[in-house]
């Protein structure tokens, strides 16, 4: 028998990217799963996609969120909205391994918390970004992780080794990103719907999106304008990431050094070859995160454009990834940078 594993809130479209994943892993075993709203109801009606996923031989039905759905499982990834974790998670038993997809343990801070997200702050748990320096130890030595905002994963990658690096100014990063809907969730909203997104771009949360502080505590930035996009797509986001240069060293060949120097090795970042740029396409499915960068021949600024799947590396991909390294797992077992044609 594998790692006995439930996911709270898989009736979402990160839960039910986490279902996808864990259904093809080779040491997770997927044995509950629960809903709110959809409890109760057979997996495949709320997820098409996944008509054919089998638990103990049999279609799963979405169980209630609560401690008791969870009795006898080794690993809790919660995929529940902000602000709704922590009170599931003080419920587990403490030898249970949880991860949290949602914000509700990512900050330091517990006053940044209180104004971007509002309420009592719930604490911090070792964050999940494996990629930062030293993260990866922490993770693989934790019970508890926070894994990162979506968009917090395609910023951070592109700015925090420019930073560490002294290339680029802290106290100057404008960023630009475009996200696909599954990152406004599946709750029916006016906004959302096919008629309102299709055939344009959208601003929003402009000035006062939740993962700035996050990205600032991530990235050692300091100071941090950051303008989301909604996207006519369902997946992807594409981040467009500037920053003065700190200094004359700021070249196009040492940025894309600094860059490729500092995810050597690692399996699912990839600086692309010189002149290519990112696309969304290219990383959906995957957990894979693609940057390339440049200068700015007019304003000399830094820019980084960063591409991931927000389902992917920016959710569910990135939850499993750290719960390989939790348990000890090759931390690629059951994911892949490896894109599919779209």
């Amino acid at each position: 028998m594998g790692v006995r594993v439930g996911v709270a809130g898989a009736s979402g479209y990160a839960g039910g990217e986490l279902l996808r994943l864990l259904a093809a892993h080779p040491e997770f075993e997927l044995t509950v799963a629960s809903g709110h709203a959809q409890a109760g109801q057979p997996l495949s009606a709320v997820h098409r996609q996944l008509a054919g996923l089998r638990v103990a031989g049999a279609e799963p039905v979405l169980a209630p969120t609560a401690p008791a759905t969870f009795a006898g499982v080794d690993l809790v990834f919660l995929a529940l909205p902000h602000g709704e974790s922590a009170a599931l998670a003080a419920e587990l038993p403490a030898g249970v391994k949880v991860i949290d997809l949602g914000a509700d343990f990512r900050l330091r801070d517990a006053a940044q918390w209180e104004r971007y997200y509002g309420g009592a702050h719930a604490g911090t748990w070792t964050y999940g970004l494996p990629e930062l320096p030293g993260q990866r130890a922490l993770i693989a030595a934790s019970d508890r992780v926070a894994a990162t905002g979506c968009y917090a994963v395609a910023i951070t990658l592109a700015l925090a080794p420019l930073i560490a690096a002294g290339l680029a100014h802290a106290d100057d990063v404008v960023v630009v990103a475009e996200s696909g809907t599954t990152g406004a969730g599946r709750a029916l909203k006016p906004h959302l719907i096919a008629s309102e997104v299709m055939g344009g771009l959208m601003p929003y949360k402009v000035g006062a999106h939740q993962h700035v502080p996050e990205i600032k505590q991530a990235t050692g930035a300091r100071s941090l304008s950051f303008t989301p996009v909604l996207a006519p797509f369902p997946r992807g986001i594409l981040a467009t990431v500037t920053a003065r240069p700190a200094g004359p060293d700021a070249t196009a060949a040492s940025v894309r050094a600094a860059l490729a120097d500092a995810y050597v090795g690692e399996p699912f970042v990839t600086v692309l070859p010189e002149g290519a740029w990112p696309r969304t396409a290219a990383t959906v499915a995957t957990n894979a995160c693609h940057l390339q960068a440049g200068v700015d021949v007019d304003s000399g600024r830094i820019v980084v454009v960063s591409a991931i799947d927000n389902l992917g590396k920016g959710a569910a991909g990135q939850a499993l990834q750290c719960a390989n390294l939790m348990y000890g797992f090759a931390e690629t077992a059951g994911l892949t940078a490896i894109g599919v044609l779209s």
